[in-house]
């Protein structure tokens, strides 16, 4: 037992060193800072697949601390961010849990970290960057507007397009956020969980992307919203037009990746080049309408094992 807490305590100092010097690298070495940053949760997730979550969170806190005194207090959110980032990705390998429980926990820690952070600096410092980065890129779009106007006689686009645009934006923020924070996530298991299993570590694997299947609740979900939209009609600006207008952007971003899902799926039974499959991704882009559809319609019904059939003939 002595051996044992000796060991954890080592290999915690290590953990917490190689923590700090990643955030250090972040902070002061302009051209790699962002190899860094995503590498900084590696040593909290190594630690945390190998010892217990209590002092995964101890490690997690000391290189916290490590960092604000090295680093300065400017780099305590992203240490904080990314530390616990760390505990959440090694504490789902450690209880062996499935890849999607892996990338949904890291999601929601990520997610939730960043509105701790974001709150505390707006309480400490009265200064919502959110709304200010709004207003700059408002100012921006305006300067634009005139010069093009003095230049060609014509406005790029007219006030009221202008307005409306930023109120969506506005609006649509929690969401943009959310599929943010989960796509921040998606990155940094993509990078630290091949490096996770070169360190030894027993990490769990995604299914292709071909074979992925939502939950038949999203199509729940989809329905619910479309009615509310349809028989309720939200009043503009209301907390449930922004909830259902939020939910709405989430869903149709799920529903887009079920549609590309459906046609990789399809391209690889038909034995097509990988070629093709990347030339469908970028099309689904403008075509964003059609993969819905699509992704509805592959939830819906059962048409991959219809593909398939037809395969084998």
């Amino acid at each position: 037992m002595p051996n044992n807490q000796t060991k954890a305590l080592v290999q915690g100092s290590m953990m917490v060193a190689l923590f700090t010097i990643l955030m250090l690298i972040s902070a002061y070495v302009p051209f790699i800072f962002i190899v860094a940053l995503l590498f900084a949760p590696l040593p909290i997730a190594w630690y945390s697949a190998n010892y217990k979550r209590s002092t995964s969170i101890l490690v997690a806190i000391v290189g916290c601390i490590l960092t604000t005194i090295t680093s300065g207090i400017s780099m305590l959110p992203f240490a904080f961010i990314l530390g616990l980032v760390g505990v959440v990705m090694g504490n789902a390998i450690y209880l062996k849990k499935s890849k999607l429980y892996l990338f949904m926990s890291t999601g929601i820690a990520n997610l939730l970290s960043m509105a701790i952070v974001y709150v505390a600096y707006v309480k400490l410092s009265g200064i919502d960057f959110i709304s200010m980065s709004l207003e700059m890129a408002r100012k921006n779009y305006e300067q634009s507007n005139e010069f093009a106007k003095n230049v060609t006689g014509q406005v790029a686009i007219n006030p009221e397009q202008l307005e409306a645009m930023f109120k969506t934006i506005e609006l649509t923020m929690p969401a943009t956020i959310t599929i943010s924070a989960f796509f921040a996530a998606f990155i940094i298991i993509t990078v630290n969980l091949p490096a996770l299993k070169r360190l030894g570590v027993d990490v769990p694997k995604f299914a292709p992307f071909q074979n992925m299947r939502l939950p038949r609740s999203i199509l729940w979900y989809y329905m619910i919203v479309l009615c509310i939209n349809l028989f309720m009609r939200p009043e503009a600006g209301s907390t449930l037009d922004i909830i259902v207008l939020n939910v709405s952007y989430i869903l149709w971003l799920l529903l887009i990746l079920q549609g590309i899902s459906f046609i990789h799926y399809f391209i690889s039974k038909k034995g097509m080049p990988n070629g093709v499959k990347w030339v469908a991704t970028l099309l689904a882009i403008p075509l964003s309408s059609f993969m819905i559809l699509l992704g509805i319609v592959d939830l819906g019904f059962d048409v991959r094992s219809l593909v398939k059939g037809k395969t084998k003939e």
